[in-house]
């Protein structure tokens, strides 16, 4: 049973979608979304600089563009359940149908632009927690001011709270923590620094007409199956606001008796985290073009089962 996954804010690296556009039809689909949407993802995804795709109204629709692109040219594979951390969700809504691609980009570009609006207000940040038991990390966290806003199971934390907060981190960690990586965001995204986001995707997302998932659908709110379109979309909605649970994503992946997960463009983070967290799944990442025909044998090996 096969698991398509699309990663999350600060996957995104200078060039990334450089080799996807040599690929048949890709670079006028993407040219498409960009007219749609108001934003040129070719420029950012091929010739901006890591500042200038660190910018939050920039990452999002790059990221969920990147991963509708690389899907596509997997072919037509149908996955037996779909989902994506923070952003990634909307990419995975796509792929279970919930949103067609322009609906999803135009929704993602909004969510960006909320959101960074709402990140201006106050300057805040995130850091990944490496190592360490939950519970003695969480209740630290708590302690400091900061929010555990993305549990992602396999040993790591992610916090959020102003710079001030993740300074005194820094300072001192929770026990059993090894490292604090600060990360490539802008922002205390899935806090209560986004609340003020949530009013303007809630009416973004009120234009929508939402499908109901054909492939399982995945929630970072708490890891279960959500089985209609509308009840995806709000909690698309809620989400900015609140903690990512991918923890809680990989459990139910178990139980759901997955035994490969395909990470799209630009994978590498969930693939890591699943190596660790779901022993014996086998795992691929999709970083470049290169990558596809060992994803379609892995897919044709795990649909057939």
């Amino acid at each position: 049973m096969l698991v398509l996954v699309a990663p999350g804010q600060g996957a995104q690296t200078p060039g990334f979608l450089t080799p996807w556009l040599d690929l048949p039809g890709a670079a006028d689909r993407l040219a498409a979304w960009s007219d749609a949407i108001g934003l040129d993802l070719a420029h950012y995804g091929t010739q901006a600089d890591a500042d200038q795709i660190r910018d939050t109204a920039v990452a999002q629709p790059l990221l969920v563009a990147a991963g509708l692109l690389s899907a596509a040219a997997l072919g037509d594979i149908v996955p037996g359940a779909v989902a994506g951390h923070s952003v990634g969700e909307i990419t995975a809504a796509a792929f279970a149908g919930v949103l067609d691609d322009t609906a999803a980009l135009r929704l993602v570009r909004k969510r960006g632009l909320a959101m960074a609006e709402a990140a201006a207000i106050t300057q805040t940040g995130m850091s990944a927690l490496l190592g360490g038991d939950p519970e003695t990390t969480v209740p630290h966290l708590e302690k400091l001011g900061l929010t555990p806003a993305n549990v992602n199971g396999a040993g790591q934390i992610v916090a959020a709270g102003t710079m001030e907060q993740l300074a005194a981190l820094e300072a001192d960690k929770p026990e059993g923590v090894r490292r604090v990586v600060a990360l490539k965001v802008a922002g205390a995204f899935h806090t209560h620094h986004m609340t003020p986001a949530v009013d303007v995707l809630a009416e973004a997302a009120a234009g929508l007409s939402p499908g109901d998932p054909k492939i399982t659908y995945v929630s970072n709110k708490d890891g279960r199956t959500v089985d209609t379109g509308s009840e995806v979309l709000a909690r698309l909605v809620g989400q900015v606001a609140n903690p990512v649970r991918w923890d809680l994503c990989m459990e139910t992946f178990k139980e759901l008796g997955v035994t490969a997960l395909v990470e799209v463009c630009p994978g590498g983070t969930l693939t890591g985290l699943a190596k660790r967290a779901l022993p014996g799944v086998k795992t691929l990442a999709l970083k470049t073009p290169d990558d596809l025909d060992a994803a379609r044998e892995l897919i044709a090996e795990h649909s057939a089962a």
